[in-house]
């Protein structure tokens, strides 16, 4: 992981350094099948859509019969890669112009991938784009500002949270639209903690709890019972945020110049709690965390009844339901006093700024995001739909498996206690993140105290943060 951060770090440091990176994002969907209740909209439909109506019937008119050939990248597991290509081919039979170069792949090396795509110029139309570097590449003026066609009708937003949407926006620009909401939760295995004799997280539950509990499940398993999914309690500064916000504090400062907090021993205490539990065989220490994350989410040992929990987002449950459909969201614990939690965007749809095609993209994630039959084939998998339309009509479907109910429910409630969403993560963020994986491992490794990498942690973040946002 380290070398793979490093070199994306370069490339993002190297894209600002020499040119603007073009990025792009979102995916191709076909347009809501027409109803006989709306036949005799059919004409003033056809219209709309042709100036990109969002009301999900995208259906070809004279004008948008051009040929049209969309690039778009997304990251998932193999499920997210076979329905999105479903989509692709369901919006090509209803707009036959329109043609899709589909680029799949996994999280790891997606962001190195896009980075080197940008410094050559060849990254595609649309990208899936995630919160911990939207900043980056809209600073570096890689994407394009979509609220043009907002404005014009072609991008329909009228369903999204106006909170949600801003999220997207980058200094002056909207520079992405969210799919999705996600919010953190800790995933866990009733068969498995029952088989241990523990009982099932409370929604008050605090973190000496959350140690219990696993600590009971890996002494029944003989194996590493509290996961971070894939990517371990350092793979990224998502899991560590909350616990700076359960403190009080934030991870940055609002201008992104330096970490947000001031007491180092929030830091060294988080560090030090993941420490005693991978010396305990509790947690995973980082040779089983790499083990796991070549395993990919639908092996991992929650899903296998082998771990009690998992922290995640709130998405997971659905994301491997195939494998596990017994599986339940609680909510994050707490010791603390502050409010931890935080309403996000799962993901954005963006538009590169060297994109042809961007209102053939816009009309795209209109759809996505407001099409009834773009989402009975998403089912939810990215996250709960951003548009309350939409939220609604899944609700009322019938449809949905008892994990998507989970997964809607579990946002009502956790967005009960949640706080603020923060600001997105600022320029800079792969070398933090990669400067926190370092110093949290150099604990468990036992190179360090936990108070020296807090220190150290401190002192990477503010060099990286101030060198990437500090007004020149």
């Amino acid at each position: 992981m380290k070398s793979r951060m490093k070199r994306l770090a370069a490339l993002l440091l190297a894209g600002t350094m020499i040119f603007s990176m073009a990025a792009c994002g979102g995916k191709s969907d076909p347009a809501d099948k027409a109803t006989s209740d709306t036949s005799s909209n059919t004409s003033d439909n056809a219209s709309n859509n042709a100036s990109g109506d969002t009301s999900g019937d995208a259906k070809v008119t004279e004008a948008a019969k051009e040929p049209v050939t969309i690039k778009i990248a997304w990251w998932g597991s193999d499920k997210r890669h076979e329905y999105t290509q479903k989509l692709l081919d369901l919006y090509t039979e209803l707009n036959p112009n329109v043609k899709f170069e589909a680029s799949p792949s996994g999280w790891d090396g997606y962001f190195e991938r896009l980075s080197t795509q940008a410094a050559s110029g060849s990254m595609p139309d649309i990208v899936q784009m995630d919160y911990l570097y939207i900043s980056t590449y809209a600073k570096n003026n890689s994407l394009a500002d979509l609220q043009e066609f907002i404005d014009s009708g072609v991008l329909d937003v009228s369903n999204v949270d106006e909170n949600i949407l801003n999220t997207g926006s980058i200094g002056s620009k909207r520079t992405g639209i969210p799919l999705s909401t996600s919010i953190l939760a800790v995933t866990y295995n009733p068969a498995a903690i029952e088989a241990a004799g523990a009982t099932v997280p409370a929604d008050n539950w605090t973190w000496e709890d959350y140690i219990e509990l696993n600590t009971k499940v890996a002494q029944k398993t003989g194996e590493p019972s509290a996961l971070n999914s894939i990517i371990g309690p350092f793979g990224d500064s998502n899991f560590f945020n909350y616990w700076v916000r359960q403190h009080g504090g934030m991870l940055f400062k609002e201008d992104g110049t330096g970490l947000g907090f001031e007491d180092d021993a929030i830091t060294a205490e988080y560090f030090q709690m993941w420490k005693d539990m991978s010396d305990a065989n509790v947690s995973p220490d980082p040779d089983e965390q790499s083990q796991l994350a070549a395993v990919g989410k639908e092996a991992l040992p929650i899903v296998n009844d082998k771990a009690a929990t998992t922290i995640e987002w709130n998405n997971f449950t659905s994301i491997v339901s195939g494998a596990n459909d017994k599986l339940k969201l609680a909510l994050m614990p707490s010791s603390f006093e502050g409010n931890g939690l935080w309403l996000k965007p799962g993901m954005f749809f963006s538009v590169s700024e060297s994109s042809k095609v961007k209102e053939e993209c816009a009309k795209f994630i209109s759809w996505f995001i407001n099409s009834e039959e773009a989402n009975d084939i998403i089912a939810g998998e990215r996250g709960t739909p951003v548009s309350s339309a939409i939220r609604d009509y899944m609700m009322k479907s019938g449809t949905m498996t008892e994990q998507q109910v989970e997964m809607f429910g579990y946002v009502d409630k956790a967005a009960a206690v949640a706080g603020k969403t923060p600001a997105p993560d600022p320029s800079g963020i792969a070398e933090v993140n990669e400067a926190f994986a370092n110093a949290g491992n150099s604990v468990l490794y036992g190179q360090a105290t936990a108070q020296e990498a807090a220190a150290t942690f401190r002192k990477q973040a503010t060099e990286i943060l101030e060198r990437n946002n500090a007004a020149k």
